[in-house]
């Protein structure tokens, strides 16, 4: 049976008649990557810094690494590194000297610690560096080192890849594949950049306004999120009898009097076409999509992607 590292059960926040998580039910399985999805606004951070203890919920159960009591919880957090907020570092120090003065206010008694996450998020080599002329991804990086310091079994990350480029971006990504490759590390990260979650994510919780929607692994994910051919035809159903006798089509939707969506047979758009033809039906388009991420986040929400 898989470890269960975070369970919430009802988790709710109100602040005075203003409720932004309402009943959420999470499951993060040790050693996943979760990725919790949501518009800016949607409640993501908050449940973060419930989970962190940095916000007291106002309804609902938590259980953190099998403990569920509030002494217990608290107890538990000792295990957690979180990004939740963005660390206060000193300016005119380096990277290497602004760590070493959290390992000595935090009671790290190992030295090496500092040198350890260094090379792990690859600032070692940056000297004497002073952190004011970071770059935003360096920065980050010097965040992630901090928040990985402790050697956490639970990384809680909040919109980690705001604003850096795409080299930023990368690098960030490669950092964590190779925590949680490397060390098991479980690791929770909030986005709206869905296209970006796809590359890391194992398993993703949607929220939209507070309401938790849906939990689904990154296998599920894939198979709701296949490809399909979109065919504008001007008889849908004399299209349908001819694509199921001849192609033997099985999976797809009527959308309307005048298109199908397909969602097998894929790979062979040419042998659709020429059934199509060769029984009379007048083929106004043919094209291969794709669901995105994004794509099945606002049909769950029931909105339209913007353009």
């Amino acid at each position: 049976m898989e470890s269960i590292v975070l369970k919430t059960k009802g988790l709710t926040k109100k602040y005075g008649k203003n409720t932004v998580v309402n009943s959420v039910n999470l499951q993060i399985k040790k050693g996943s990557i979760y990725g919790l999805v949501g518009k800016n606004g949607a409640g993501k951070t908050t449940i973060l810094r419930m989970i962190g203890g940095l916000t007291v919920p106002s309804g609902g159960d938590m259980e953190l690494f099998g403990e569920s009591s509030k002494e217990g919880l608290n107890k538990s957090r000792s295990r957690i590194g979180c990004i939740i907020e963005t660390p206060s570092f000193y300016p005119y120090l380096s990277a290497r000297k602004n760590l070493e003065y959290y390992r000595i206010q935090r009671g790290i008694v190992e030295k090496d610690c500092v040198e350890q996450v260094l090379k792990i998020v690859a600032l070692e080599k940056v000297g004497t560096k002073k952190f004011k002329n970071f770059s935003l991804g360096m920065k980050q990086r010097l965040g992630l080192a901090l928040a990985i310091m402790m050697s956490p079994d639970l990384l809680i990350l909040d919109e980690p890849i705001n604003g850096l480029d795409p080299s930023g971006i990368i690098e960030l990504r490669e950092i964590l594949l190779r925590l949680n490759r490397e060390k098991n590390t479980t690791i929770v990260i909030s986005s709206h950049i869905l296209s970006e979650l796809e590359h890391i994510a194992t398993e993703y919780g949607f929220i939209n306004n507070g309401e938790f929607l849906e939990q689904v692994s990154a296998k599920e994910l894939n198979e709701k999120c296949k490809h399909y051919l979109s065919v504008k035809v001007n008889d849908t159903k004399k299209a349908v009898v001819a694509l199921e006798k001849n192609l033997d089509v099985k999976e797809y939707e009527v959308l309307n009097d005048n298109e199908i969506t397909i969602y097998d047979k894929v790979d062979v758009p040419e042998k659709v076409a020429e059934i199509l033809i060769k029984n009379d039906i007048l083929l106004y388009s043919l094209n291969q999509n794709n669901i995105t991420l994004e794509d099945y986040f606002m049909k769950l929400i029931g909105g339209e992607k913007n353009d």
